[in-house]
């Protein structure tokens, strides 16, 4: 009855337990540090908003929080069901690098995260801030731990194979591979991005619908500087990575600049058509000289293609569309960002109704942006699982087709109903005033003025 490929059908499955799961932990590890400095400034100035403004985001926090980890949960369940064959293999490296997130990174997380949340009135103000501090610490662990393993599996190092199972020879050379700083600093670098531009849509969005005050617009002000230095700084870590991807994965790149023949002073095509059938770019927009100048510091300097590759170069159309949605997502962070500061800075006026609504359209680009990236990351590995030594074909299980499918449908759909969900909590949310609801249950009968209280 169903003539779909397992394989692509395991793939699928798992990319969608992973792209749901990568869209929550996009925004806890940097809403983390962004709670930190709402709780510092408030001590530091006094300044009540900031408060308000921390009670307010620290529940979308432990929402997000939540969601990832039951997602995470779930797509590790995918290694024994649907690829075992990589635990039996690569368990060695993969299995204690997973283990230490749990042990340092989720335990400390979950650990203050109770204290983070419930602790407020409880604890000085001292230990809540450092509850606060090592939540943001722990989901940055966590970040270390996981690209340090997928980074492993791109450039893979320090490491023996005996009988097709890998064994660790050096511990400090997996964990710090060729590739792992620059996907460390560019992941960290998008979360807080993504969690920047979440709050700024958001504020944007209590803007428009006047359910904002002084803690919205000082709010909405501190993610604007963010994004301003954050956006183009992603540009040049973005640039320090395909550089060392190009090194490293000549295929990868070959398939995000569409060049199917190795030749000098190539141009970067801004778009076209990838056709594997053809092995052409077909209506190509190009930019003389431009993808040699980028990849070699040459205009005449020469680009490996894919020709090159003819078995072992990933699906190319998947890899050149998702490249060119993260760079074009990346450009209108830095031209939105840019706008906002020029209008509050330069002009030093409130926003205008046409920036607060291109900010409140913005509030899930950072989501767009790392899914973009992650599908260039991964799928421009493939073949490989641990590049040019392990094959993802060899490592899948012999599912039937039947099942995948059923399991399959039921993910999307279980998923596509927590997201609208979560969207849907993020807006009834957001109409509603950012009061401290715990400070004002501190004074029961207290009459206070509504605007006082909520900063609005």
């Amino acid at each position: 009855m169903f003539d779909i490929d397992p394989f692509i059908l395991a793939r699928a499955q798992f990319a969608a337990n992973i792209s749901f799961h990568i869209l929550f932990p996009s925004i806890t590890m940097g809403l983390g540090w962004i709670l930190l400095f709402f709780r510092l400034r408030f001590t530091s100035t006094g300044d009540q908003h900031w408060e308000n403004a921390y009670h307010f985001w620290v529940k979308i926090f432990a929402l997000s929080f939540a969601i990832g980890v039951v997602s995470g949960i779930t797509m590790s369940f995918q290694f024994g069901t649907n690829w075992p064959g990589f635990m039996e293999q690569a368990g060695n490296i993969a299995g204690p690098l997973l283990g230490y997130e749990v042990l340092t990174a989720f335990f400390l997380e979950a650990t203050f995260l109770g204290v983070m949340l419930f602790g407020k009135n409880r604890v000085s103000n001292r230990t809540h801030l450092l509850a606060c501090a090592l939540v943001a610490v722990g989901t940055s662990l966590s970040a270390f731990w996981i690209l340090s393993l997928n980074s492993w599996m791109q450039t893979p190092t320090g490491y023996s194979l005996e009988d097709g199972v890998f064994y660790v020879d050096s511990w400090a050379a997996i964990i710090f591979n060729p590739s792992f700083p620059y996907r460390l600093a560019h992941m960290m670098t998008a979360t807080l991005l993504t969690a920047s531009f979440l709050v700024m849509g958001v504020s944007a969005w209590r803007m428009k619908r006047k359910v904002d005050g002084p803690a919205t617009t000082k709010v909405f002000k501190a993610m604007v500087v963010m994004a301003m230095i954050l956006a183009p700084l992603q540009v040049v870590i973005g640039d320090l990575h395909g550089l060392n991807t190009l090194e490293h994965q000549p295929a990868k790149i070959a398939a995000i600049e569409g060049v199917w023949e190795t030749h000098n002073a190539v141009p970067f095509t801004v778009f076209g058509f990838p056709d594997e059938t053809t092995r052409t770019t077909r209506f190509a927009l190009e930019i003389p000289f431009a993808a040699s100048w980028i990849l070699t510091g040459d205009l005449n300097g020469e680009v490996l293609g894919l020709n090159e590759f003819p078995d072992q170069h990933p699906p190319v159309a998947l890899v050149f569309w998702s490249f060119r949605i993260m760079v074009g997502m990346g450009l209108l962070m830095i031209l939105v960002s840019w706008w906002a500061g020029w209008e509050l800075f330069k002009r030093k006026q409130k926003p205008s109704t046409w920036l607060i609504n291109a900010a409140s359209w913005m509030a899930f680009s950072g989501w767009v942006a790392v899914l973009a990236g992650w599908y260039v990351t991964e799928i421009g590995r493939q073949p490989w699982i641990v590049y040019g030594l392990l094959s993802s074909a060899e490592v899948v299980a012999d599912h039937g087709s039947g099942i995948l499918l059923s399991t399959f449908t039921a993910y999307i759909a279980l998923y596509l109903f927590i997201l609208l969900s979560y969207v849907a909590t993020l807006r009834y949310m957001a109409t509603k005033p950012a009061a401290s609801l715990l400070d004002m249950a501190q004074v029961p009968g207290q009459v206070t003025d509504h605007r006082t209280v909520t900063g609005d």
